[in-house]
């Protein structure tokens, strides 16, 4: 039994784990095995463990004879076609085939022809006419025919229309210009929100100032038939009076305004005529009736005036300036008589003419000189003092206002002759009040004093 699995090993490491399969040895594993078999002594393992190393080693003995085979003919090929044409970049190997060079497939390209780079199809394919690519490198714009090129402006939403919208409306405050505002609204897309637009001018001009809601209004009535029809204004109107409980919040007057800006509409043609008509017993919310009743009001008293023009007073540089001077003249008579500084700084602020406060300080001055007794000029000094402090009137302003006097006192003193004297006394108060500086008041002009005829002259002139 020793001898036996002693021969046994020794054929195992002649084989190796996987078999040479050579055939020049002298001996095989199989002999070995048939030997030991002749003499009776296999188990039913030896046996089994037999049969196993016959089927592997016949399996490796032909796959190692097909690749021989396989390989053999591809050498044989491309040697054939060397010998064919030597010259022929084909004439090396086939770095370039796309056969495969594995001895695997039949040997076909890949897609029937139709495929790899460089390739344009399978033979025979037909190509539809295609439209021509302007990124493509080839491509000539003029042999397209004319070419036609055209904005596409996206339409604005609700909160871009409010963003693009608001900076217009707060530049159109400034410069007033309505035929820039048209412009530049004609410019966007604002769809079937077009309405909102009157409706955002008109809540901004509420939170603004008196002469900002004349503009407004202005603006309105230029835009109507231009930019907006009649029925888009009444819908955005209808809009603001949905909206004046949240109105209110910001401004208290809100109803009143609004009111207001519907009468001067209406006289305006900008709503029709029949605006108020329609909300006759069909309103609900109080703040909506109070706005449609001072705007039925408004149009009772002035039904007769093509327009409402003075509905919110003329503001600013829009007004005369005789209306300024005549308006600064009964600032500061009223003023006399209640002596309320509060009251004369918020009608002054009012006015807003910032750059025509000079006009009020010439006048106190004159009111001044052609006072008698010593109430005006202390009450005129804290009215100026009260309007420094503030900083209503600047100090360009005060200095234009008392320089204006100091150019017309030679002919004040025409009409009142103590005036050279009590310009001098309301200097020298104003200044020690901290009114004026020490230059201003050093820059009024002395009148030279001559002496007349008195007892013990002589009878003579004394100069």
């Amino acid at each position: 039994m020793a001898t036996e699995v002693e021969a046994w090993t020794t054929a195992l490491e002649q084989d190796g784990p996987f078999g040479s399969g050579d055939a020049d040895k002298p001996y095989d594993d199989d002999d070995i095995l048939n030997e030991a078999e002749v003499n009776g002594n296999w188990t039913p393992q030896e046996k089994a463990l037999h049969e196993a190393r016959l089927k592997a080693k016949a399996k490796r003995r032909l796959r190692r004879t097909s690749s021989r085979d396989s390989t053999r003919e591809s050498l044989s090929e491309a040697g054939a076609e060397q010998a064919g044409d030597p010259t022929s970049p084909k004439g090396k190997v086939g770095t370039n085939d796309r056969k495969s060079r594995m001895g695997k497939g039949r040997g076909l390209p890949k897609k029937g022809g139709a495929g790899g780079k460089g390739v344009w199809g399978a033979a025979g394919m037909v190509y539809e006419m295609e439209e021509p690519d302007a990124k493509d490198p080839n491509y000539d714009e003029i042999a397209q025919g004319e070419t036609v090129y055209a904005t596409v402006v996206p339409e604005l939403d609700e909160r871009e229309l409010e963003k693009t919208v608001n900076p217009i409306v707060q530049e159109y405050f400034e410069h007033g210009d309505t035929k820039e505002v048209q412009m530049l609204l004609e410019g966007l897309n604002l769809g079937h929100r077009k309405f909102n637009v009157s409706s955002l001018a008109v809540s901004l001009s509420l939170e603004g100032k008196a002469s900002h809601r004349e503009l407004t209004s202005r603006l309105l009535s230029d835009m109507v038939g231009k930019v907006l029809t009649e029925t888009e204004m009444a819908r955005a109107f209808d809009k603001m009076l949905k909206d004046l409980p949240d109105l209110i919040l910001d401004t208290p007057e809100a109803p009143q305004m609004l009111g207001q800006f519907i009468a001067r509409a209406i006289a305006d043609h900008v709503l029709p005529m029949g605006f108020l008509d329609h909300y006759k017993g069909k309103v609900d919310c109080d703040n909506a009736r109070a706005a449609l009743n001072r705007a039925a009001v408004l149009l009772s008293m002035k039904k007769e005036m093509v327009r409402l023009d003075n509905v919110w007073g003329v503001g600013g540089g829009q007004r005369p300036v005789k209306h300024l001077i005549k308006e600064m003249n009964l600032l500061l008579k009223e003023y006399l008589v209640s002596g309320d500084v509060t009251e004369a700084e918020h009608c002054l602020r009012d006015l807003e003419v910032p750059h025509f406060h000079h006009e009020l300080v010439y006048e106190a001055v004159v009111m001044v000189l052609e006072s008698t007794g010593d109430t005006a000029v202390r009450m005129m000094t804290k009215l100026l003092k009260a309007f420094w402090e503030t900083g209503l009137i600047t100090l360009d302003q005060m200095n234009r206002g008392f320089q204006r006097v100091y150019d017309e006192l030679p002919e004040i003193s025409l009409d009142v002759p103590l005036a050279n004297t009590m310009m001098e006394t309301f200097l020298d108060l104003c200044y020690q009040e901290s009114v004026i500086t020490k230059q201003l008041r050093d820059a009024c002009p002395t009148r030279g004093r001559k002496r007349f005829v008195s007892e013990g002259d002589g009878g003579l002139i004394k100069h």
